[in-house]
This record gives C-alpha cells, sequence and structure tokens, in this order.
C-alpha cells in the first residue's frame, strides 16, 4: 500500500560529506557572514549621513542592501548551524518560512537591479531631465513595486511547493530550501509547480536581465559620444559597479536554474548556489565602496569625522 504519512522533518544534505572541509567552511562562511552584515549596515548608515550620496542612485542601492542583509541572513545562519551538527534538519514549516523569504528577497533583489540600471540609462542617456524623471515618487514607487512583485511571486511559489504531499522521501540534496531539491521529493504531481518555477525564474530574471542589457547598451552607446576621456570615465565609473553585480548575481542564477543538464543537484549547481546566496549579499557593497568615488570620499570623511569626535573627547 501507498504511504501517505505527510513529512514533517526535512533533512538537508549539506555542502560536503568531507569531514576535514567543514572547519574551513564554517570558519569561511562566519567571515562572510560579518563582512556582509557591516558592509550593508554600514552603507545603509553611510547613504542616510552623507549629504552627497542624498541621490536616487544610492537611495536604491541602499534598499539592495537591506534586501542583501535578510537576503543573506535567511540561508547563512542555518547553514553555520548545520555545518557544526551531526544531524542537518529543518521543520516542514521551518523549510516553508525560509524559502519564503529567500525567494521573496531574491525576487526583489532581481527587481532592484532592473531599477538601478534604468535610473543609470536615465543619469547617462537624459542628463538634463533626470530630476524630473527620478523624483522622490518614481523611486518609492519603483522601490515598493519592487518589493511587492518580489513577495508576490514567492507567496505563490510557496503555496504551490508546500501544498504538495511529501510522503516519505525527506533528505533535500541541498543546503537549503529550494524549489528543484524539494519538488524531487514529492509523492504527488509536480508539473503546475515545475511549470510555476519555469515561468518564474524566467519571466522575473530574463525580463530584468533584458531590461539591464539594453539600458547598458544604450548607457554606453552614449558614453561614446562622449568626446572627453575624462567625461567617459566618470559616466563609466558611476555604472560599472552595478554592471559587476547584477553580472555576478545573474550568471550564478542562470547556471543553477536554467542551465542545470538533470534535475539532481550537483556539485558545480551548488557552488552556484553559494555565490548568489551567500557571496553576492557580500560582494554588492564591497564592490560600490572600491570602485565608488563618491562612496569613497564619503567613507573617508566619515572616518574623519569620527576622528575629530574622538580627539575631542
Amino acid at each position: 500500500m501507498e504511504n501517505n504519512t505527510q513529512v514533517t522533518v526535512f533533512v538537508f544534505s549539506g555542502l560536503t560529506d568531507n569531514d576535514k572541509l567543514i572547519p574551513f567552511l564554517f570558519t569561511f562562511f562566519l567571515m562572510v557572514y560579518l563582512v556582509t552584515i557591516l558592509g550593508n549596515i554600514g552603507l545603509v548608515m553611510l547613504v542616510l549621513v552623507a549629504s552627497n550620496l542624498n541621490t536616487p542612485m544610492y537611495y536604491f542601492l541602499s534598499c539592495l542592501s537591506v534586501v542583501d542583509l535578510f537576503y543573506s541572513t535567511a540561508i547563512t545562519p542555518k547553514t553555520l548551524s548545520d555545518l557544526t551538527s551531526l544531524r542537518k534538519t529543518i521543520s516542514f514549516n521551518g523549510c516553508a518560512t525560509q524559502f519564503f523569504f529567500f525567494a521573496g528577497l531574491a525576487g526583489t533583489e532581481v527587481l532592484l537591479l532592473s531599477s538601478m540600471s534604468y535610473d543609470r540609462y536615465v543619469a547617462i542617456c537624459h542628463p538634463l531631465h533626470y530630476v524630473s524623471i527620478m523624483t522622490k515618487s518614481i523611486c518609492f514607487s519603483l522601490v515598493g513595486l519592487s518589493f511587492s512583485m518580489g513577495f508576490f511571486q514567492s507567496a505563490v511559489q510557496t503555496s504551490c511547493l508546500f501544498s504538495l504531499q511529501y510522503c516519505d522521501l525527506n533528505l533535500i540534496e541541498h543546503f537549503y530550501c529550494d524549489v528543484p531539491p524539494i519538488l524531487q521529493l514529492s509523492c504527488s504531481k509536480t508539473l503546475l509547480c515545475n511549470v510555476l518555477t519555469i515561468l518564474s525564474v524566467g519571466c522575473y530574471c530574463l525580463s530584468s536581465f533584458l531590461t539591464i542589457l539594453v539600458s547598458y547598451v544604450l548607457i554606453f552607446t552614449t558614453i561614446l559620444r562622449i568626446k572627453s576621456s575624462e567625461g567617459r570615465q566618470k559616466a563609466f565609473s558611476t555604472c560599472f559597479s552595478h554592471f559587476m553585480c547584477a553580472s555576478v548575481f545573474f550568471v550564478s542564477v542562470f547556471i543553477t536554474y536554467l542551465c542545470s543538464p538533470s534535475s539532481a543537484l550537483n556539485k558545480r549547481d551548488k557552488v552556484a548556489s553559494v555565490f548568489y546566496s551567500v557571496m553576492t549579499p557580500m560582494l554588492n557593497p564591497l564592490i560600490y565602496s572600491l570602485r565608488n568615488q563618491e562612496v569613497k570620499k564619503a567613507i573617508m570623511q566619515a572616518v574623519h569625522n569620527i576622528l575629530h569626535v574622538i580627539r575631542i573627547l
């Protein structure tokens, strides 16, 4: 007879079966998470207090940092805990919660990256109309739309995925709750959830990727028409950081979801998952800090102000 007992606990296979790698992986993930927290909180605080960063570009960047902070928190603390545990378990409801926030914040990040590319397009290609186009209400609307659509698609995917029956198998071949490895465990028909996943990843990621691609084609075309080399370099430097962050995120997502040759998650897919779920939230503030002159200037000013206060005390 078919066993229809609903699974209440899932078990992760984890990142590795090699016990010798666990101390290194724990240290690595802990350092990455600490840098992620400090980098993103620091960038948000910097945008709030630095007058020269009071522009739409840095408003979007501060929102991206908030998303990255919670996005990393949805995955990394549980991964760190599992690295030190003999049995890597998560409850059914805990898995649903982790996936909901992970998918919602990932969808929000995708849409925020495309909003930032539109902001750069207006700034470079239509500089005289930038202030009138990128008003506060437009910026608030774009951020609100990103969060709303991101969590809407997450709610749809979560409802579909966790309304299925999970009868016997409970080993998730991954280090967090994600669609492909969870669907493999279901004893229900998964066609609808597979279609929803493909549509969600395809529509959100591909449409956002194409928006960024078209924006940057127009941006680079405009930059090449700038006569002064100093002007070209300044225009290019304001876009390079965003382009790098978007590239790292989308390449790793496409490798995991759209280029996998089999239904089982292999080592390459896990490495790609580490990049977009753990590394990208850390890299975003670092790339913007190291490549952007205005951010570096604001950091130096903030350090100078702190040292001045310390001297007074």
